[in-house]
This record gives C-alpha cells, sequence and structure tokens, in this order.
C-alpha cells in the first residue's frame, strides 16, 4: 500500500516516519478526498497505544515524459520495535504475552473507538511491539480510505491484504461499526493462542465465506494447553452477529481479564456458549444433504427386496426432520440484521455538532446525554470530540451517553526562565506543558555558559500547550581585542568595559625600552578572541632605559 522511510522534522527536531502511497492508490482522486478526510480524523487521537498522525500532504511526481502524478503522504510516529505478525511468524507466543498484546490492542481501539474512528483492519501486521514490550497500533482511517475506493470482497482485499482477519459483515460489504474491530481482535487473540488463523482458504473469497458461515473450532482444541475460559472469550468475539460479540472494547478487556484469573467453564457451558453462537454446525447439515440427495438419486443400485424396512423408513424420516430443524436453525441464527430491535438505541452522530443541538438529538434518541469537557487542538470550542459508546453502537433505551465538549486550545504559561541553566529551564518548560525550541548562543560578561539571558515569550504568556519557546543562553565567553600600543589607561578602561568586565593586571618589564611618549602596552597574556568570562589579562608595559 505505501513506501516508509525514516524522516527527521527540522521544526521540531524529532525523528518520523513518512509514509507515501503507492501511485495506483494515488490516482483515484476519490481515494485521495478519502484519505485526507481519514488522516485528519486519525490526527486528532493521541494515545501512548496508537501511532501518532502527524501531518498529511500531497506532493507532485514529474515523469520524464512530462506527465505529473499526485504523491499523497502522511508523516507519523517513528516507532522502534517488532511487527507482531514477525513475532508471531518466529514461533509461538505465551499465553501471557498473548492476552498483553490483545489487551494493549482494545486498549488503543477504546479511545478510537471514543474518538469516532474504526480503524476496519486490525491485524497483526498493524501491531508493533515497542523496544520496551508496549503495544502500537497503527493505520487508524487508511483502511476505511482504501476499502471505500473498491466495490467487491475481491477488489478490497488486494489492497488491504488478507482476508484472514475481516468480520462477516465486511466479507459480505455491509456496513460496519466499532464491533467489526472487535472480531478483528478476536481473530488475532485466536492466532497468537493456536499459531495460526481459525479460518483458513486458498483464496480470499474462500476464507471470507468462512467467516459469514463456518463455526471456528475453539483455541483448546488445537492447543490442549489453552484455558477454556479462553474459548468462551474467543467464541464470543468471533461471534457472526454483531449482537452476540462483545459492545465495546471495555468490555472486551473486562471478560479477558476475568478469564485469567476467573473460574473454568464445564464442556457443557462451552457447549451451550457455541451452540447460541453458531448454532448446527452448517456444514456437517450440508454435507448430510448432499449425501441424502445423491442417494435418492443412485440408479446404479440394485434392490435385494421388494422394498425397505419400515424401520429404514422411519430412520430416513427422522434424519430429514433433524436436518430441517437443523437447517431453520442456522438460517435464523445468521440471517443479516438490517434493522435495530425496537428494544434497542442507536448512537446518532453528534460529532462536530455543537453540544446543544447534540444534547436535541440525543434526548430525541431516548438517550440520557452527560457533557465532559476536554480540550482540544482541532475541534472549535463548544463543539462535540466523540461520544462513549461511539456514535453507531447499539445500546439500551435510557441509557448515558458520555458527550465529550472541546474547551478549544489548551493553553499553558510560560514560566520565568531567566538566569537558570538550559537543563533547568528545558525542564520547566516541560512541567509547564511547553516545549523548547531553538537555542541561540550570546555573550554576557557575568553569566555562566548555558544560563538563559531571554526567551521568545514573556513570562506569564498564554502559549497553545506543546507551543515551543526559544531561548538565548549565555556563551560563557566574552571577546578580547588586541591591547597592544594601547596606553595603560586605556587598556584597563577596554578590559572593566561593561561588555567586558574582565580584570586588568599591569606588569612592568624593566628589560625593553621604554615609550617615549608615555607607558603603553608590549604585549597582553591572553590572545584576541572569545576568552572566558572574569578572566584576568596581564599587560606588559616596557620601562627600561
Amino acid at each position: 500500500m505505501a513506501s516508509v522511510y525514516r524522516g527527521y522534522d527540522v521544526t521540531l527536531g524529532r525523528e518520523v516516519a513518512v509514509k507515501i502511497l503507492k501511485r495506483e492508490l494515488a490516482d483515484d482522486p476519490g481515494f485521495r478526498t478519502r484519505f485526507r478526510l481519514e488522516a485528519q480524523a486519525a490526527s486528532r487521537m493521541a494515545h501512548t497505544s496508537i501511532v501518532r498522525v502527524f501531518d498529511a500532504g500531497e506532493d507532485v511526481e514529474v515523469d520524464p515524459d512530462g506527465s505529473r502524478h499526485p504523491v499523497p503522504y502522511i508523516i507519523m510516529e517513528l516507532v522502534t520495535g517488532r511487527l507482531l505478525k514477525d513475532m508471531i511468524d518466529a514461533g509461538p507466543l505465551s499465553e501471557a504475552d498473548a492476552v498483553r498484546y490483545v489487551d494493549g490492542i482494545l486498549e488503543a481501539l477504546e479511545y478510537s473507538h471514543r474518538a469516532g474512528v474504526v480503524h476496519r483492519d486490525i491485524k497483526p501486521g498493524n501491531v508493533m511491539i515497542t523496544d520496551a514490550g508496549s503495544v502500537k497500533v497503527m493505520d487508524f482511517g487508511i483502511a476505511r480510505a482504501v476499502s471505500d475506493s473498491s466495490s467487491t470482497v475481491a477488489e478490497t482485499t488486494t489492497i488491504i491484504g488478507t482476508a484472514a482477519y475481516f468480520s462477516p459483515e465486511q466479507a459480505k460489504g455491509e456496513p460496519v461499526d466499532a464491533r467489526a474491530d472487535l472480531y478483528s481482535t478476536g481473530v488475532v487473540l485466536y492466532e497468537l493462542l493456536t499459531g495460526r488463523a481459525p479460518f483458513r482458504g486458498e483464496t480470499p473469497v474462500a476464507v471470507a465465506y468462512q467467516h459469514v458461515s463456518e463455526a471456528p473450532l475453539p483455541p483448546s482444541e488445537i492447543v490442549e494447553n489453552v484455558p477454556r475460559a479462553l474459548d468462551a472469550v474467543v467464541l464470543r468475539a468471533l461471534a457472526k452477529s454483531p449482537f452476540q460479540r462483545f459492545q465495546d472494547a471495555t468490555e472486551f478487556r473486562t471478560a479477558l481479564d476475568e478469564a485469567i484469573g476467573g473460574k473454568q467453564p464445564s464442556k457443557r457451558q462451552m457447549g451451550a456458549l457455541t451452540n447460541e453462537l453458531y448454532g448446527p454446525d452448517p456444514r456437517n447439515a450440508a454435507e448430510t444433504a448432499r449425501s441424502l440427495r445423491q442417494l435418492s438419486t443412485d440408479n446404479s443400485m440394485r434392490r435385494t427386496q421388494s422394498g425397505p424396512p419400515v424401520s429404514w423408513i422411519w430412520a430416513g424420516v427422522a434424519v430429514l426432520a433433524a436436518l430441517l430443524i437443523a437447517v431453520l436453525i442456522w438460517v435464523l441464527a445468521f440471517r443479516p440484521t438490517s434493522t435495530v430491535p425496537p428494544t434497542s438505541r442507536v448512537v446518532p452522530e453528534v460529532s462536530g455538532k455543537s453540544w446543544d443541538l447534540a444534547e436535541n438529538l440525543l434526548t430525541e434518541a431516548d438517550l440520557d446525554p452527560v457533557r465532559s469537557d476536554r480540550s482540544d487542538d482541532i475541534v472549535p470550542e463548544g463543539d462535540v470530540i466523540a461520544t462513549e459508546p461511539a456514535e453507531g453502537i447499539t445500546v439500551s433505551p435510557g441509557q448515558r451517553v458520555a458527550v465529550y465538549v472541546s474547551t478549544g486550545q489548551e493553553m499553558a504559561a510560560v514560566p520565568t526562565l531567566v538566569n537558570l541553566s538550559r537543563d533547568e529551564a528545558t525542564q520547566a518548560l516541560a512541567d509547564a506543558g511547553l516545549q523548547l525550541g531553538t537555542v541561540r548562543s550570546q555573550n554576557h560578561p557575568t553569566l555562566a555558559a548555558g544560563t538563559v539571558i531571554e526567551t521568545s515569550a514573556q513570562p506569564g504568556a498564554e502559549l497553545a500547550m506543546g507551543s515551543p519557546v526559544n531561548l538565548v543562553v549565555a556563551s560563557g565567553t566574552v571577546i578580547l581585542v588586541d591591547l597592544t600600543g594601547y596606553t595603560v589607561e586605556a587598556a584597563q578602561r577596554e578590559l572593566q568595559q561593561e561588555s567586558l568586565q574582565l580584570v586588568p593586571e599591569v606588569v612592568e618589564d624593566p628589560g625593553c625600552a621604554a615609550s617615549p611618549g608615555g607607558p603603553t602596552v608590549a604585549t597582553q597574556s591572553l590572545m584576541p578572541g572569545e576568552v572566558p568570562i572574569g578572566s584576568t589579562v596581564s599587560l606588559t608595559v616596557c620601562t627600561g632605559a
């Protein structure tokens, strides 16, 4: 999808990752528009488990024949670590690591879903584990821009990659919400526990079909030491119907925590859960139907009696009845639901709207809006940043919905920095929520090297959180001129002036002839140029006959 380069931000002095989109994507004007909008949405998210998006734009590339091609790019946080995909390929992971990594993914989704951003392409290739062991999820919003450019599953998979992590609704081309990300996270958890994806096939379409119609094997049936409590979590996450899955990332994380230290379900309880989520195995039902059709149309078999025994007839009737019941249950269980149950409500879209309008929309939807103010450097003051639960999530009537309203850009007061050392000033800026900008050296007769002389902003001034403050610091030196030939009085005045404040010392030398016009400086102890502040300069004066 893109080529990634290591770059350097010369303005803020930091290393970044520069992601440049492939030409086949860049040549689509509709994609470029969606890509820009999704990058803007992703840039609003600042969370330790999410790779930050700093900037996005578009350059132009000129071919040798003179044709011009747009080059969309995105500037992201540079992360040092390994892809989770590479870690899986290197060998099995422990149960504790699997749960910890998935919890990190869910923590990122918990934040992004509150901000109204659905990832759509959660997979090990989009998750990095840093050298410190923390989780970083990347490419938020980009998958939506890509998938909206494609009309079929086959086309989409050529761009996004493997279909192994698709939710059933994605495979069927239906609208998706945050619960699609939770399904994909369930697939990642399955792969971390077992070393393989729950569904495998020779083509992406074959895998997508299994996501829609096949029941996965519980992980403990592939790896014996996987606790059955985790089986229950995985099966719930992989439910075909979004309404039967975990409804948000918080619920998923809670279930994981309980599974690690909780009671193991019995085989009967696991069987009941599997039947609840998936119904009778549709593959077995299809094989039974195929076998019956084959027997009913096979004319090569010769009868050895005039008719089948009565017991065979009743057995056939029983099998057909069981088959019809199984097919009926399966059809009811997997029938796509396009409407919201009458006892449920959908959180309306209120992001970017004023608080008053958002409050009215939520109240009209029979929900209970609760305002919570927070700063945001993009969303204007008074407008809604996001809701929790996120927009599009199905909830019960009367449920409380947290509405995060922007108070505008968060401001920080510039601290007093003059006369502090450079390190002390840097720490003071960080404590105030500001950054160190450019640092320029300047001579000062009394301040030690690195001491702050002046700043680009006055103490107490209000700046946007994270803004840089430029410093002028003392060099610890002053400029000494060549004093030879000066009279002693003139040389002393030069050294003692306010801008130098050096210490003169007169040394008489009877070994050389005195100047007829009066005592003058023959030599000086320090060479002209930069000298340390407060230095003593010896001035040699000839006093001989």
